[in-house]
């Protein structure tokens, strides 16, 4: 795990003992921190006590004189009252990415890339950390995907930690100053913990303002408020643009295709030039790039097609990118399977884009009114379920044909949550064989 001597002899409260919670309680016991820790679950507290943390709640005890108090982001700073509790006392509160950037100074010598924005994180995080690894750098991602920051052990020197940075995360950061700071694009979302768009904006730009002045900021300006935010950056910036990829070479990476992985490709591109990577190294980590489970994921070839698994697309905006990324070539090329649990939000935002479609399997309890909405748009297969819908599809195909999950929808009518759906989807392909 990572540690730190700054940590020892202070004492931190930990509000939240998921697995980020329990991991940072374990680094602040190890660096010699007394830990005072709380979880509503027993069996969480228990844990907590195991590595050697005193129970307490911490908005029932005075923390004056604590160094900080270390909560999950899931943590409504502006609704919850830990808040105001500690900023009577005087206390800072923070996540663990601020004890990863306070732990720094004792690691060996690395660079932090911080990669933020609404849409396509995971994935230029994960492009990112594939590519380094790729080239033998040494690389470990943290933060918003994978494991707990503080659970993992030090990179060697010359290593980069690439962290996906929810805005949340980067509200509970204070020293984190990344080497090479990313923003994907920005639209309005979470305005439930935010005053309106502008503060959520506002806290994303937070990431270049914690800058020093020779580090380096990228931004995708695709959107307006992208480019605004360049537009306040004083530092090395680097505008970069979806538009800037050349579709034959995007063609040639599987795992990348559509405009918003355009968009995702060049910002991880410009990050490795950055950090030294050559030309031939970042086209064969663009190459071998696969795509994170259920997010646009080759699944495999069958019947001549190539089967994606898009189950992370749990409404019609999230399946727009997906459709978009199949034009015409020339003819329609594309099997769409949709459905599911509707969340009301009906079919509208992928409209422009049922003209790359050349049939539709429809599943779940959404089936009839996907149908009444597409109408005579697409010819539509009320398949039912998935099984229906992959048989139907693998017995429907042309070779060079793409047949895509990519529902529109929640999974809960059929379906424990959208990973089970994918792994159903995943499976049926396998089975099919080539």
């Amino acid at each position: 795990m990572i540690t730190s001597r700054a940590f020892a002899g202070r004492r931190y409260a930990v509000l939240g003992l998921a697995r980020s919670g329990l991991a940072t309680v374990a680094a602040l016991v190890a660096s010699g921190a007394g830990v005072t820790a709380w979880d509503d679950r027993e069996e969480a507290r228990d844990d907590a006590m195991a590595l050697g943390a005193d129970i307490g709640n911490p908005l029932e005890i005075d923390l004056i004189g604590f160094a900080g108090v270390v909560v999950s982001p899931g943590v409504p700073l502006n609704r919850h009252p830990i808040a105001a509790h500690a900023r009577e006392a005087h206390v800072p509160v923070i996540g663990d990415v601020e004890l990863f950037a306070e732990a720094q100074g004792e690691l060996p010598q690395h660079k932090v890339v911080g990669i933020t924005g609404t849409n396509g994180k995971s994935t230029v995080t994960a492009l990112i950390h594939h590519m380094l690894e790729s080239a033998g750098m040494a690389s470990l991602m943290g933060g918003n995907i994978g494991l707990p920051i503080l659970s993992r052990d030090p990179l060697p020197e010359g290593g980069v930690y690439v962290l996906e940075l929810s805005s949340y995360q980067i509200d509970l950061s204070h020293s984190l100053a990344c080497d090479v700071a990313v923003l994907t694009n920005l639209s309005p979302d979470h305005l439930d913990r935010y005053d309106g768009f502008a503060g959520y904006a506002a806290s994303k730009a937070r990431l270049f303002s914690l800058q020093h002045q020779d580090q380096v900021a990228i931004v995708a300006v695709d959107d307006d408020p992208s480019k605004m935010i360049a537009g306040r950056i004083n530092h090395r910036l680097h505008r970069v643009s979806g538009k800037d990829i050349d579709p034959v070479d995007q063609a040639r990476w599987p795992a990348l295709q559509g405009p918003h992985n355009a968009q995702n490709a060049v910002c991880a591109i410009a990050v490795c030039r950055v950090l030294g990577l050559n030309d031939e190294a970042i086209e064969r980590g663009l190459a071998t790039f696969r795509s994170l489970p259920h997010r646009m994921e080759l699944v495999g070839e069958a019947r001549g097609a190539r089967w994606y698994n898009d189950s992370k697309a749990t409404n019609a905006a999230s399946a727009t990118p997906a459709l978009a990324a199949f034009p015409p070539a020339p003819d329609q090329r594309l099997h769409w399977i949709a459905g599911g649990q509707a969340k009301g939000d009906g079919l509208a935002a992928c409209r422009p884009w049922f003209g790359h479609v050349k049939q539709a399997y429809l599943i779940g309890e959404a089936m009839e009114a996907f149908a009444a909405e597409i109408g005579d748009a697409i010819p539509v297969q009320r398949s039912g379920d998935m099984a229906s819908a992959v048989t139907q599809a693998a017995a429907a195909v042309r070779p060079g044909d793409v047949v895509l999950l990519s529902p529109a929808c929640a999974s809960f009518d059929q379906f424990k949550d959208y990973e089970q759906r994918g792994d159903t989807f995943r499976a049926l392909v396998q089975a099919l064989g080539a």
